[in-house]
């Protein structure tokens, strides 16, 4: 039962909707099968496959609202969990902020799956954990990584009579390759839809390189540095800023969004004319669901236009209140950037630091998006276009805003995976603060 057609879906979520007795219904479906291995110390520690489907019902008399879930599907389990969600709004107290199940809705089919993802076998995962493992024993180094693909659907329909179906598969794979004695370490990520895309014997070569070049870490003063972000470090930051892409927060005064004397910062200069942010589902390189978690359409929206914010996410609730057209939550985040690779950037920088990696970031000033974090898995020192000597890691202390206003150049855009799916480009920036000195590789 784990992957359902759609016309299974339908057919459970129909019944879920005329079992109901509720001012509304909302039945939602999702099932995923997810294969994966992982292995350390140059050997396969686990692998495996789970299944699993689950059903949610949400009810509403007024603004009571009941929420229940089950994962099996008999005609007795349906009729049990909507009487338990049903039970439970009656008991639940007024939601003062309650909107109603969305109308009929319109989605444009998004081209989320991929056969060859959903047809991998344990023998191709056992042959990219081989394609990991034995590059690193040729050359007395270690190895651990995991790969994790997936092939799920998702089914929404409710009361009102609007319907969604729509699979999406998923791989995702890192990797970290270690010196024997533990002091050189380097590192490697690759997300794609579909796992034609993926080669480890390629991505390997990555982190075996600045596995062996990052041994003899040197220490340089902490300080302000010119610095390369390769795109999964930089995805780090500028996924935790998105999180602060919503307009009630920054009406409120609760966000770096908020301006002074109030209201939020649309239309404003908020970074360097050159960053240009923005979703759409239909992207054939970070494609997503059609809707967002409310069942609004997606459709492509400019976040940030030469620097300026030219949206923010209006959730019904708010959007309600302030007058104006809810926006649907993005699936996917995309910066645009030039068409130079991380090589090229660091070829043409005079001095400056490359950092493979970010890691641990927690938030220190909400009002400013002042993060805090850790570089690892290769760091090292730019001279003359030339990457000289590794450096022992930093603790940085920087906005994302800041960095963006203090931009060199900015390379060509690649997928990651971060939480959510993100195209982000490597970029060089000025001033990038490094606060004190870390031991960990």
């Amino acid at each position: 039962m784990s992957m359902m057609t759609e016309a299974e879906a339908k057919a459970i979520l129909d019944k879920v909707i005329a079992l109901s007795t509720a001012d509304e219904c909302t039945a939602t479906l999702t099932g995923s099968v997810e294969g994966n291995i992982r292995f350390a110390l140059n050997n396969v520690s686990t692998s495996g496959v789970i299944s699993n489907t689950d059903l949610g019902v949400q009810v509403a008399f007024g603004r009571r609202v009941g929420t229940a879930s089950i994962n099996e599907f008999s005609d007795e389990a349906l009729e049990r969990v909507v009487r338990r969600a049903e039970d439970l709004a009656r008991l639940a107290p007024e939601n003062p902020e309650f909107m109603p199940a969305v109308e009929r809705q319109t989605y444009r089919p998004t081209r989320t799956f991929s056969q060859a993802t959903a047809d991998i076998t344990p023998q191709q995962r056992a042959e990219v954990a081989r394609a990991s493992i034995e590059p690193c024993k040729a050359q007395n180094l270690i190895a651990a990584g995991f790969l994790q693909d997936g092939q799920s659907f998702f089914a929404s329909a409710n009361s009102n009579g609007n319907f969604g179906y729509q699979t999406s598969t998923e791989a995702d794979y890192t990797c970290t390759v270690r010196t024997e004695d533990g002091r050189g370490s380097g590192w490697v990520a690759k997300n794609v839809q579909d796992i034609s895309n993926f080669n480890a014997s390629e991505d390997i070569e990555i982190a075996m390189r600045k596995a062996a070049a990052s041994a003899d870490a040197q220490a340089l003063e902490p300080g302000k540095y010119t610095v390369i972000l390769e795109p999964a470090a930089a995805a780090g930051l500028i996924s935790f800023m998105f999180n602060f892409f919503n307009a009630r927060p920054a009406d409120e005064g609760r966000s770096f969004m908020s301006r002074a004397g109030g209201g939020n910062k649309i239309g404003e200069q908020v970074f360097d004319p050159r960053v240009n942010v923005y979703s759409d589902p239909a992207d054939p390189n970070v494609p997503a669901l059609p809707w967002d978690g409310d069942g609004l359409p997606r459709d492509r929206i400019s976040w940030v236009e030469d620097g300026k914010v030219t949206n923010l996410i209006y959730g019904r609730y708010w959007a309600q209140r302030q007058g104006k057209t809810p926006t649907a939550g993005p699936g996917n985040v995309i910066m645009t950037g030039g068409t130079k690779s991380t090589s090229d950037l660091v070829r043409e920088t005079e001095r400056g630091i490359l950092v493979s990696r970010t890691w641990y970031i927690r938030m220190v000033d909400p009002q400013t998006v002042l993060l805090t974090g850790l570089t690892r898995d290769g760091t090292f020192y730019i001279e003359n276009g030339e990457l000289r000597y590794p450096v022992k890691n930093f603790r940085f202390n920087e906005s994302p805003v800041i960095m963006l206003n203090n931009i060199d150049e900015l390379g060509r855009p690649v997928r990651v995976g971060d939480g959510q799916t993100m195209m982000i480009p490597p970029m060089r920036l000025r001033d990038f603060t490094f606060t004190s000195l870390s031991d960990a590789v």
